[in-house]
């Protein structure tokens, strides 16, 4: 059991640290307001990877295999992307302190971390996958338990990635922000 949760630990963190959209708005949000809408994005992000972990574990991701499935939440993530890119592009105009942080600025940071997750075509490719997978770490026939337990070790790494991520975000890009904005004047 401990070579489970651990596989899963080590799993967890790979998907996690790929770059991606998820990853941009981090530094995005970062940037602006630092380790917290960091940590909101990533956070957020969790609870995306946690809903198709569920699903791909109970077998559903198999479902999302068909085409009439697949295709609608390809294109609300693209839809999101493309409103994503929108909003930065229109955020760039404007001329924000980065001391300061808006007030809405966690709960959208939150929301954006969720809404990327869940309509990440990776995120659904990945799981439908894994539900399938436990044999490549040895679990032939897999119970609930054995599904439970690369839970809690996919989980566990997530957490982690959420503070680290978002921490490393508020050190080298906050300030780096910071600096860019002096030199700019």
């Amino acid at each position: 059991m401990t070579g489970l949760f651990a596989a899963a630990f080590l799993l967890g963190l790979v998907f996690n640290a790929a770059p991606g959209a998820v990853f941009a708005e981090t530094v995005r949000q970062g940037v602006r307001g630092g380790f917290r809408p960091a940590l909101a994005v990533q956070v957020g992000s969790l609870v995306g990877d946690a809903t198709w972990a569920v699903l791909g574990l109970a077998g559903i991701g198999m479902a999302m295999q068909v085409d009439a499935l697949r295709w609608p939440v390809g294109l609300a993530g693209a839809a999101y992307l493309v409103w994503l890119s929108w909003d930065s592009w229109r955020a760039a105009r404007v001329e924000y302190s980065l001391d300061a942080t808006p007030a809405r600025a966690g709960r959208q940071a939150l929301r954006s971390g969720m809404v990327l997750s869940v309509t990440n075509p990776q995120n659904l490719a990945y799981w439908a996958a894994m539900g399938s997978a436990l044999g490549a770490v040895g679990i032939t026939q897999p119970t609930a338990s054995d599904y439970g337990i690369f839970f809690a070790g996919f989980m566990a790494s997530s957490i982690l990635w959420c503070f680290v991520c978002a921490a490393v975000v508020d050190r080298l890009f906050r300030r780096a922000g910071a600096r860019w904005a002096r030199l700019d004047r």
